[in-house]
């Protein structure tokens, strides 16, 4: 009997010693978990391949650094509110940063400073907040510059032809749809007004608005010979529309984007003249990088950096630099292409005349970076 009342203090002993050793691995487990840096990545949508692309560009550095990704997108290009829940959630759940393509780039302001405020560091990728600096940094293509390609080379295309152009633009408030369209124009040698454009509208940068609306420019204006899209969904809708028209051949159209579908086989096909293509897997990329490297040692990411346009056609325009579909399919982002389509993407070029990779001449370097 009093070996057993012996017993009983070891055992308690014994028992709250374990207790305390495992809350202890517990604490311990708990502040690993929370040595993760966890950065947030918030897309305008999950669909488009771009966003895609951008995703995965992130995930892979992520896993490769040790970091934790958390992603969230709008349920549209414009889809403020949906942003504004996924970046207070993201606070809320202890990110280091959050990469953003803003749906509204003034509209996500007021959620970018509380973030902000709370010592997260908020990186603008593809799309600028408005103003600018309502981030801590813009990773983007220059989308001014895509515009001007694009528009120059129309412009080399048409001559002293006459032009009637629709342009399927974004939402007034997505910045990045209004330096593309400002630089469509300035590279064609028009402003906003002019006569020759005969249709303008949201198109969503979504395929099937993009034919809608491509279709009531056409009932506007059968004789349409010229048009802008803000990305290739919409530049493959708008094909749709003119083709059921019948007038595939009659009308040119030029984007921006370079995805391998519907983007750079569409250059291949002769639905799309010309497309610049931009690089969403890099902007990721060197925005995870970042917010990690914050994580870190403080260090904070500062104003714009571009990440790169290329002009990409299969039928180059005297006085204009591209590159042809080949490079296209090389430096494209989505789905890998199938061997047909690197074959007719070989064959293009061939017919053309076109390089595998072209070398840039010094006065096409600098025409393409005509002052804004």
């Amino acid at each position: 009997m009093l070996l057993n009342h012996l017993r009983k203090p070891a055992l308690v002993a014994s028992i709250i010693m374990s207790v305390a050793l495992t809350l202890s691995s517990y604490g311990v487990l708990n502040a690993r978990q929370s040595d993760q840096v966890q950065v947030g990545l918030i897309t305008k949508t999950e669909t488009n391949p771009f966003f895609v692309k951008m995703r995965q560009g992130a995930q892979e550095v992520a896993d490769k650094l040790g970091a934790k990704l958390l992603t969230a997108a709008g349920k549209n290009d414009s889809d403020n509110e949906s942003q504004i829940t996924a970046i207070e959630n993201m606070v809320n759940a202890g990110v280091k940063g959050i990469l953003l393509v803003p749906a509204n780039s003034a509209g996500i302001v007021p959620a970018v400073k509380k973030a902000r405020a709370a010592g997260v560091l908020v990186i603008a990728l593809d799309t600028p907040a408005d103003p600018q600096d309502a981030t801590d940094a813009l990773f983007a293509t220059d989308n001014f510059k895509a515009g001007l390609l694009i528009g120059q080379y129309a412009k080399a295309a048409f001559g002293s032809k006459a032009a009637k152009i629709a342009t399927l633009d974004g939402a007034p408030s997505n910045k990045t749809g209004v330096l593309r369209h400002n630089g469509f124009l300035q590279g064609f040698g028009i402003k906003e007004g002019d006569a020759s454009i005969v249709c303008s509208g949201d198109s969503g940068g979504d395929q099937a608005l993009g034919q809608t609306l491509m279709e009531n420019c056409l009932t506007k204006e059968p004789a349409i010979n010229l048009v802008y899209a803000i990305n290739e969904p919409a530049a493959a809708g708008a094909f749709t529309a003119i083709d059921k028209a019948g007038k595939a051949k009659d009308v040119t159209i030029v984007a921006v984007d370079g995805g391998c579908a519907p983007g750079i086989t569409s250059v291949i096909a002769g639905n799309i003249a010309a497309t610049s293509q931009q690089y969403p897997l890099k902007m990721a990329a060197m925005g995870v990088e970042a917010v990690v490297k914050f994580a870190k040692d403080g260090t904070k990411p500062t104003g714009y950096t571009d990440t790169g346009v290329t002009l990409i056609s299969a039928n180059p325009q005297p006085g204009v630099f591209s590159q042809g579909a080949v490079y296209g399919l090389k430096n494209c982002w989505g789905a890998p292409p199938a061997q047909d389509v690197i074959d007719a993407a070989a064959k293009a070029d061939a017919a053309k005349n076109i390089p595998a990779e072209a070398t840039q001449p010094a006065e096409a370097t600098m025409a393409a970076t005509t002052s804004k």
